[in-house]
């Protein structure tokens, strides 16, 4: 281990596209006062729109806090990996956290936990497990009539801009988490590394061009958890929770998921079948009431 004394500033990169309903939720789960975060924390919020029709304004984003900036991209661009490359590359601070998918909002220790990391490990790949509001994942919901106002109903059955942690009782293990936090995942939509390990590491790779970027969170994850010199963090007790915004992988009938198409991609990129890659993380968090279910693995994977 390599502590740190002084916290690691962070640069927040979250990207939307034609989300405005689920970036308010986002953006607030964010927030300095929602994460618990004091002074001696700095960071910054770079709310990204990769070409969307239906954009966010500066206006909106700045009332989540001074820390927050919008940033408009113009592209016909489908992926958003350029883009969140072009931002990590320019950002503020020396360390990122990326949430490739504005849908999803977070648990209230992931910036607390994520500096905690950044503090203890040299070269941390730090990320988070991976949740989808609903009972079951929205894949299998979109055909018991799961929508946006069913799950607006969902959100207003907790309190959870008070208590974060009750989210978990409103959402189910995503697809690519397993069954819980000691599972073998495939990928995680909130994840923190160094600048420059991000940048050595080789960052996206922008030959993905499916929509949304089909597996290049996949094959970036197996590439971090590739590398002898990086050290995996598992968060336990957080997680990023999908909300419903019609994506092309996320919110269609299962047997319509474009992974046959999307693993194609990846075959000619990688130059090799997908198979996932997992390291065992070292395991940093906290217990909670609300997620303690995901605590026992059942994954046989794992």
């Amino acid at each position: 281990m390599h502590v740190l004394k002084e916290k690691p500033a962070l640069s927040v990169i979250v990207v939307f596209f034609s989300m405005r309903r689920e970036a308010l939720r986002t953006l607030y789960s964010l927030s300095r006062s929602y994460q618990a975060l004091d002074s001696s924390h700095c960071y910054e919020v770079l709310a990204i729109d990769n070409g969307s029709s239906e954009p966010l304004s500066s206006d909106v984003v700045r009332r989540f806090g001074p820390e927050f900036s919008y940033h408009y991209v113009q592209t016909d661009d489908p992926s958003p990996c350029r883009t969140i490359n072009r931002f990590a590359a320019d950002c503020r601070f020396d360390n990122i956290v990326v949430l490739i998918d504005g849908a999803r909002l977070l648990s209230p220790g992931v910036m607390r936990l994520t500096c905690a990391a950044l503090q203890a490990f040299e070269h941390p790949f730090v990320y988070t497990l991976g949740m989808h509001i609903g009972s079951k994942p929205q894949n299998y919901l979109i055909r018991e009539g799961y929508d946006r106002s069913v799950e607006d109903n969902l959100f207003k059955s907790i309190d959870w801009r008070r208590n974060g942690y009750s989210l978990f009782s409103i959402s189910s293990v995503a697809l690519s988490s397993g069954q819980g936090f000691f599972s073998r995942l495939k990928e995680s939509n909130c994840f923190a590394l160094r600048k420059e390990d991000f940048v050595k590491a080789g960052l996206y790779r922008p030959q993905f061009q499916s929509a949304g970027g089909g597996l290049c969170n996949l094959e970036l994850f197996n590439r971090l958890n590739s590398l002898e010199w990086i050290q995996p963090v598992m968060l336990l007790g957080e997680a990023s929770f999908h909300q419903f915004h019609g994506g092309v992988a996320t919110n269609v009938p299962i047997e319509q998921h474009p992974w046959k198409a999307m693993e194609q991609e990846y075959t000619e990129i990688v130059g090799a079948r997908y198979e996932p890659v997992f390291r065992p993380p070292f395991y940093l968090g906290e217990f909670h009431n609300e997620c303690a279910g995901l605590f026992n693995s059942n994954d046989n994977d794992a």
